[in-house]
């Protein structure tokens, strides 16, 4: 047997403190059922805004989404009249639709004014610019607060895990890093071949080769696949280990993750990079030999002779250097952008991508600033 609906209904008074209106709710507010409307408790209200409204539930009723049409509109129109509705008294069930309600963002449109919409992107990517370099500085001073504990033989990483890190970064790179250098080399040879060619000067490959890999090339080439490969694993390590909480439970232990995660990563890196660095310019100039030698007919002795005299220790040098710094930027972008990803993994997806990005970049930069510098100094 259904039980009979009480009608809804509203029953305003005077509050116990001055300027508060105190809202009885009764009945059964639901859908398809007669109710009040929003609109018709303000017109009950005595002449002049309330400071307060405070609502009575305890003769409430069945409720549905009725309910919480009516108190929205009520809620909304206390915004905009500035008087203040005190949600605790709300029933439970009411209060978390609310929260729910309130939880998803406003559905943007094309609408508005250009200008404030461009303005209004431009300030937040400018806030946002500005705390990213923030928590970079950050992240850069805990870095070296990391090395100056690590000098002070305060060290917190495990050689265990160091080792297998600088195998990771070291001979496990060695294929990729070796094809793409090998490729390198032959596509340079062969595009400068073709146009030496033209004025009876193939003899230049073996300089234009070995001067490339060894001043730029090499050095670039390896940065790049250690970025993808080495800057990647190492934002989608940290990625990971964010949201399965480790981080949080070594800081829970007392031991900082920028020692134990952090320092080692990057030691790894900036002793490795100049090693592959030379491994990349051997084998790009091997490239360039099986073109010479393949291609062009020259002797072997002919084109090591011609690579020798078109280097010196400078030109050998300078790709060293830069490959240090190159090191540290592939480092620190992977594992900062995987140290500070979010809670999913969908967020471990863009660290990783956000970590590429970044140290790509910023190897071209370095590389243009080494450029200047060298130039400057006449390297």
């Amino acid at each position: 047997m259904q039980a009979q609906a009480n009608n809804a209904a509203l029953e305003v008074s005077p509050g116990n403190n001055r300027g508060t209106v105190n809202v009885q709710v009764s009945g059964d507010w639901v859908l398809g059922a007669q109710r009040p409307d929003w609109r018709s408790l303000w017109q009950q209200l005595p002449e002049g805004t309330p400071a307060a409204l405070d609502f009575d539930f305890s003769a409430l009723g069945r409720w549905d989404t009725g309910l919480m049409v009516f108190l929205a509109g009520c809620l909304e129109e206390a915004g905009r009249r500035g008087v203040r509705i005190n949600e605790d008294q709300f029933p439970q069930g009411v209060r978390k639709l609310l929260e729910l309600s309130r939880a998803v963002p406003d559905k943007e449109t094309g609408g508005g004014d250009a200008s404030c919409s461009f303005l209004d992107s431009l300030g937040r990517n400018a806030r946002d610019v500005l705390a990213g370099v923030g928590t970079f500085l950050t992240f850069t001073g805990e870095v070296a607060l990391g090395f100056t504990r690590l000098l002070r033989a305060q060290k917190v990483f495990r050689s265990s895990d160091f080792m297998t890190i600088l195998y990771q970064c070291s001979a496990a790179a060695l294929p990729i890093v070796g094809l793409i250098s090998l490729l390198s080399g032959l596509t340079m040879a062969f595009v400068g071949a073709v146009q030496l060619q033209k004025f009876g000067a193939e003899i230049f490959v073996a300089d234009l080769v070995g001067l490339a890999m060894v001043r730029e090339m090499g050095a670039l080439m390896a940065a790049i696949v250690m970025t993808g490969r080495t800057g990647a694993s190492f934002a989608a390590q940290l990625g990971n280990m964010r949201v399965s909480e480790e981080i949080d439970a070594l800081e829970t232990l007392g031991i900082r993750p920028v020692d134990f995660l952090v320092v080692p990563r990057l030691i790894a890196l900036v002793l490795v990079m100049p090693l592959l660095c030379m491994y990349a310019n051997v084998i790009g100039i091997l490239g360039g030999y099986l073109v010479g030698v393949l291609m062009l007919d020259m002797s072997t002795h002919q084109y090591v002779t011609q690579t020798f005299n078109a280097m010196s220790l400078n030109d050998l040098f300078s790709g060293e250097i830069k490959s240090v710094f190159f090191g540290m930027v592939v480092a620190a972008s992977g594992c900062f952008y995987g140290i500070r990803c979010g809670q999913s993994s969908a967020a471990v997806g863009q660290a990783v991508t956000q970590s590429v990005v970044t140290g790509i970049t910023f190897i071209i930069v370095v590389d243009a600033v080494f450029a200047v510098i060298f130039h400057i100094l006449g390297v």
